[in-house]
């Protein structure tokens, strides 16, 4: 059902198998919180960054983000877009899938769309038919990485707060001289902790952060300088290397669904 940013809302209170929101959102951050119903957050446009304990999630457009009943997280929304979310009765045949971003091919987003604006007393035999595809589509939708776990040795949680914050990570010997740890300490650290190696966990942090601010809409010499490339082109290599396009190929074609 269409609701007004402002509008109060617990999926929490209703007891159909599945209960969607719609609605046009602004600049919006959720607080941490949980719900006890599995929750499916997705947006046609716009990008949406999903913090949980130790791990940020980017949510790119034509992506859907499937997070397990009481997981505890934090939306955050930046401009307008247009939001879809989706909470599911943990007795429903899904609680099996974990915590994953997952591309949404168009008969997906057909269906997402059609749940989103059911009125949420509709009864649960007529729900049936779509919830059948809607389990088939997301059991067998591609799962993507755009997730990247934070290290939790407290000799970096100074400086996270920064990264939280959207600061540019530096490079490593930078860091080292930040916070008075030797290069190879910082490397075994985020080894154990992320499972790759701090130069690895910065590109990777980069990668997500271009991917976001292509989303809303920023040139590429922008987000070049934004990220501190040396050069546009420097910029460009970089996004090919790691996605097998240009940037304004990718913003082209994966940043929204035709």
């Amino acid at each position: 059902m269409e609701i007004t940013p402002d509008q109060a809302f617990n999926a929490d209170d209703f007891s159909a198998p599945v209960v969607g929101i719609a609605a046009k959102m602004g600049q919006h951050d959720s607080g941490r919180h949980s719900h006890q119903r599995h929750q499916l957050l997705f947006a046609a446009s716009g990008c949406i960054t999903i913090e949980l304990a130790d791990t940020l999630c980017l949510l790119p457009p034509s992506r859907a983000a499937w997070i397990p009943a009481n997981t505890m997280h934090r939306a955050m929304m930046r401009g307008v877009m247009d939001y879809r979310s989706l909470y599911f009765t943990p007795s429903l045949p899904l609680s099996a899938l974990p915590l994953h971003i997952a591309a949404v091919n168009p008969l997906l987003f057909a269906v997402i769309e059609r749940m989103a604006f059911w009125p949420w007393d509709m009864p649960a035999d007529q729900q049936q038919s779509l919830l059948t595809v809607f389990t088939q589509e997301i059991q067998q939708a591609r799962h993507e990485n755009w997730r990247l776990s934070y290290p939790r040795d407290r000799r970096l949680q100074g400086w996270l707060i920064n990264v939280h914050q959207g600061g540019l990570p530096p490079r490593l010997q930078q860091l080292a001289q930040k916070i008075g740890a030797s290069e190879r300490t910082i490397s075994r650290i985020f080894i154990q902790e992320t499972g790759m190696n701090y130069q690895s966990w910065r590109q990777q942090w980069r990668l997500l952060k271009a991917i976001e601010l292509l989303a809303d809409g920023a040139a590429i010499h922008h987000v070049a300088q934004q990220l501190e490339f040396i050069s546009d082109s420097a910029f460009i290599c970089f996004f090919r290397q790691h996605t097998g396009v240009t940037p304004m190929h990718y913003a082209r074609e994966h940043l929204s669904i035709r």
